[in-house]
């Protein structure tokens, strides 16, 4: 075979490889969570190891971040593909409110769907003798990393319950974990923790230490100028020495995507986590306690989401709009086609 005639075989096999790889380009999937010890975070490694598996070319990883306001300017800036977020601050982000954390708004955001709820937890040492919001005046308090979630959650809270951080004798802005730690060592009072039910950092510290949980009553959760702040409890013997209900407030999280994501990816992603709702709660003990989905229905209400980012229908036989509706259940889930694009 002369020289000429093996350079062009080879020039052609090149040319077949590279247009072969063209077509089989990976899809890159980053799932953006929050803390390693919160409840984010596993779950995104569960949904990471079912879209790697079932989504033809999907690269996936997952991203350990400060949750809900950093995610969503991460989605915004194209940085990620999903992620989990307080309904809140998916609100706040939508309409640009620069004091939680965001300079304009961020309107590439897309709403894949409600999740489960953020249960507000209020923890103290019992030493420190705190048993009511109004016991944290001067005490030592850690409320999340500043303009995070939980952050955002606490200004609201206090701010209800007629308490300012300047009542405060310490604020610290502090992960879960820290927080904990800090409790252990004397070195903080109590700390505010936004998560599902049964969180790594609680069990642990439950099972050091006598704590106290301070319920956030009803009256106050009433003041919240917010609806995506409801009236919820944390069962008796969801943690070691938790004898009764405490009254708290819950506040949902929202699977959030961008507009950069196409629909047939949206609609897998969403697809394949509510078929595999068994193999996560194997994989990663979810959903967590709260959560109230199941594999053959899909949450309806992106829970107060403005009107642009709701991706699920509200209920034919409910007046309320969408984000009012807290259990309703969708019979079968949207194309992405209908849920990612703008309802507006």
């Amino acid at each position: 075979m002369s020289l000429s005639r093996r350079f062009g075989l080879f020039t052609l096999a090149a040319t077949v490889t590279f247009s072969t790889a063209v077509f089989a380009a990976p899809t890159f999937i980053n799932i953006l969570t929050g803390g390693t010890s919160g409840v984010y975070y596993p779950i995104g490694v569960g949904l990471s190891q079912i879209y790697g598996h079932d989504i033809q070319g999907a690269k996936t990883s997952v991203q350990a971040t400060k949750a809900s306001v950093e995610n969503l300017n991460l989605l915004q800036a194209g940085r990620g593909e999903l992620a989990l977020a307080l309904g809140d601050s998916v609100a706040d982000a939508w309409n640009g409110v620069a004091d939680a954390g965001f300079k304009a708004p961020l309107k590439k955001l897309r709403a894949i769907g409600n999740t489960y709820p953020n249960y507000i937890q209020v923890v103290a040492s019992q030493a420190s003798g705190i048993k009511t919001l109004a016991d944290l005046k001067g005490k030592r308090i850690s409320v999340g990393a500043p303009k995070s979630g939980t952050e955002l959650n606490a200004r609201a809270i206090f701010k209800a319950a007629g308490l300012s951080y300047e009542d405060m004798g310490k604020v610290e802005y502090l992960p879960y974990a820290e927080s904990v730690e800090l409790i252990k060592n004397r070195q903080l009072d109590a700390t505010l923790q936004s998560s599902g039910l049964g969180m790594a950092a609680i069990r642990d510290l439950a099972s050091t230490m006598p704590i106290t949980f301070v319920a956030i009553p009803a009256d106050v959760v009433a003041k919240i100028d917010s609806p995506a702040y409801h009236a919820a409890s944390i069962p008796a013997g969801t943690y070691d020495g938790q004898e009764q209900d405490v009254p708290t407030v819950a506040i949902d999280n929202i699977l959030v995507s961008h507009s950069g994501v196409s629909d047939e990816l949206a609609y897998q992603m969403t697809t394949l986590m509510f078929d595999n709702l068994p193999r996560m709660r194997r994989a990663v003990s979810w959903p967590p306690r709260g959560m109230r989905i199941s594999s053959n229905s899909a949450p309806v209400s992106a829970t107060c989401a403005p009107s642009g980012l709701r991706s699920w229908r509200k209920p034919a036989s409910s007046t309320k709009p969408a984000c009012a509706v807290r259990d309703a259940r969708q019979p079968t889930i949207l194309r992405a086609k209908a849920s990612m694009t703008n309802a507006t």
